[in-house]
């Protein structure tokens, strides 16, 4: 029997694992996909948020100011690239200086620091190219942008490395509750525990449905993104919002940690938990939007439109809470933004709650350090040079948009919780996330996949089963 099982693996899921793995015991995580960070966590803004917007008192608000804290600390311990570049809400108006004014006081008291109203010459100091009509903004320092899949696949290895286990490609199809405990049945066989962690994303209210039957729902609220090409590296330094909606936050302007412009989303209820198609009005209002932050963007540049998915509950917060009649079941549920930013205040929060509950003593043996990929676009001549003296297969470029070799191939490949599909290569190396999307490596990657696992071409996936790239041979 495992001393409890975390259903999902994206950041919150994640990171619930990797603190679990500092006490002694029995975990495991099971996912439906077949990789970490495959759901909300990966079409998201990257954005570390300061915390000022959510209301004060709200788990959202607490969460999110301990977890922006906790990122530096994180970053130099697990190897994943984290700026604080700031963040800007803007106002065209003297009224939303009101607005400014009051999100200020409630950052303040929500434990922000870095708070700043500034006007429009001052904006322009920082950030020439905004729109004529701005006035005013509020400025949050400590505000912040990560890369959302090493981010979490950095919180999976650490994880796996100090001995939780993970087992993809296993949907949860029933959890029934015994003695002591829980039976979780997956589409792949059958596993007791004594706890249980639902951090299942979107699908977090059927998962809950299968121990209790109540009103908590999710509705999956779709975003729509532009992701425009590292030429526009520089053109914004700042996340740069306007004046937040019932809605959310709003269309943002930011710069992404590799040096992509991302805008967006836009913030539409679906029906389906699988609609992420992107939509003409979607990406129209965007554009329309964003100039009004921001004029002249370059949209020419654009080299991908995506669509992400949020876990948007009836209930206005994350619930994260034991549900009621069932010891030992925790729901982690409607963790939409800020939960990138609150996913270390997430992990340790709900590992207490569990460790509290089985009583569990610290692992003495827990390694709180992890090293990443060597990513040699950034390395010296001299580094680079000595690293293919050690390995070859640095020098042989697979991914020219993105300067990624074989090297980085194979060691996402091989390290633990490795690559196992197109999607997994991208996330961890960038390998097909250039100018060109994959038209020039997708073939090399594939390539090197099958070789490395010992898989045949037609094998190789783009991300779950069903969607291999090649269907046959001709020779």
């Amino acid at each position: 029997m495992f001393d409890s099982i975390i259903i999902g693996s994206g950041v919150s899921g994640c990171a619930i694992a990797r603190e679990l793995s500092k006490k002694k015991g029995k975990f495991l995580v099971l996912e439906a996909e077949e990789d970490v960070c495959s759901g909300t966590s990966k079409a998201n803004s990257g954005i570390v948020h300061a915390g000022f917007d959510a209301p004060t008192g709200t788990n959202k608000a607490r969460l999110n100011v301990e977890g922006a804290r906790l990122f530096p600390e994180w970053s130099k311990e697990l190897d994943f690239p984290y700026i604080k570049n700031g963040a800007m809400v803007f106002s065209t108006t003297e009224e939303g200086l009101e607005t400014l004014e009051a999100l200020k006081d409630q950052g303040m008291i929500n434990g922000v620091e870095g708070l700043a109203i500034l006007n429009r010459e001052e904006i322009l100091n920082l950030e020439p190219h905004i729109a004529d009509d701005v006035k005013y903004a509020l400025r949050a320092s400590s505000s912040g942008i990560t890369d959302p899949f090493l981010f979490n696949i950095a919180l999976a290895e650490n994880a796996n490395v100090n001995g939780v286990d993970f087992h993809f490609n296993e949907k949860v199809l029933n959890i029934e509750k015994i003695e002591n405990g829980y039976k979780i049945t997956t589409e792949k066989g059958q596993y007791e525990t004594k706890t249980v962690a639902n951090a299942a994303g979107l699908y977090a209210d059927d998962i809950h449905q299968m121990v209790r039957e109540d009103d908590f729902e999710i509705t999956p609220r779709s975003g729509e993104y532009y992701l425009l090409d590292k030429s526009c590296k520089g053109y914004v330094r700042h996340t740069v919002f306007q004046l937040p909606t019932e809605m959310g936050k709003g269309v943002l302007v930011t710069p992404a940690i590799d040096g992509n412009i991302i805008i967006g989303p836009t913030s539409v209820d679906r029906e389906e938990k699988t609609d992420k198609k992107t939509t003409r009005e979607g990406l129209d209002s965007i554009k329309e939007t964003a100039e009004k932050s921001i004029k002249n963007l370059p949209f020419r540049q654009n080299i991908v439109n995506f669509t992400g998915l949020r876990a948007h509950g009836n209930r206005g917060d994350f619930v994260i809470e034991e549900v009621p009649g069932n010891e030992g079941f925790f729901d982690i549920a409607a963790i939409e933004s800020p939960g990138l930013a609150s996913a270390p205040a997430i992990g340790m929060k709900v590992s207490n709650m569990i460790s509290d509950y089985l009583k569990l003593e610290d692992n003495i043996d827990f390694n709180p350090y992890r090293e990443g990929i060597p990513y040699t676009k950034s390395l010296s001549l001299e580094e680079m040079d000595k690293l293919i003296q050690q390995d070859e297969k640095y020098g042989h470029m697979v991914c020219r948009c993105e300067n990624v070799t074989e090297g980085e191939i194979v060691n996402a490949i091989h390290r633990p919780l490795g690559a196992r599909s197109l999607d997994g290569l991208k996330r961890r190396t960038r390998a097909g996330a250039g100018r060109c999307q994959g038209s020039f490596c997708t073939p090399l990657m594939i390539a090197i996949l099958a070789r490395e696992l010992g898989l045949e071409p037609e094998e190789i996936t783009k991300n779950r089963d069903g969607s291999e790239l090649i269907i046959g041979r001709t020779k």
